[in-house]
């Protein structure tokens, strides 16, 4: 079974190999000094150095184990590419507005770079599949745990490549 796609932003890939790199280049190889050091300081299992260095560095083994999964996984779509510019899709900008008429901007991106502080919602998220297909003037029902809330689309934008 072939795993699922992971859509992602081309500045999503970059800061997710961003990521790789450091773990890999910079951290890894401090905690790999620093486990060799305490190893040389003689019993280990009541070495503190030497437990936190060991703990540490399988957790960034795990953490690159993830990474390169995704990565490895990752379908890149460039959101100014999309070919129907007038409808909601992966990477676009959308403006929504609720029955209070309070807009919101949000954002279209992969599940890995998604930031609500930011306002960038991931693809699944359920205001984001609400969204898909939308164009101008749609209103589209998203169930939240409060409840059901109507928004009506009043802008859609696609950014430039970076």
């Amino acid at each position: 079974m072939e795993p699922r796609a992971n859509y992602i932003t081309p500045a999503g890939l970059v800061a997710l190999r961003a990521r790789y790199d450091h773990l890999l280049g910079t951290e890894r190889p401090e905690i790999v000094a620093i486990v060799s050091w305490a190893a040389g300081n003689g019993d280990r299992s009541e070495n503190g150095d030497y437990l936190y260095g060991r703990k540490r560095m399988r957790e960034i083994d795990r953490e690159l184990a993830r990474l390169a999964k995704k990565m490895k996984a990752a379908k890149v779509v460039d959101p100014s590419a999309q070919p129907d510019k007038a409808r909601v899709w992966f990477g676009a900008t959308v403006t929504i507005a609720d029955e209070d008429d309070k807009e919101r901007t949000l954002t279209l991106v992969g599940d890995d770079e998604q930031d609500p502080s930011s306002d960038k919602i991931g693809w699944s998220a359920p205001i984001a599949q609400a969204l898909r297909g939308a164009a101008i003037g749609d209103c589209r029902t998203v169930r939240l745990p409060a409840g059901e809330k109507e928004w009506e689309v009043t802008a859609i934008a696609y950014p430039a490549a970076a």
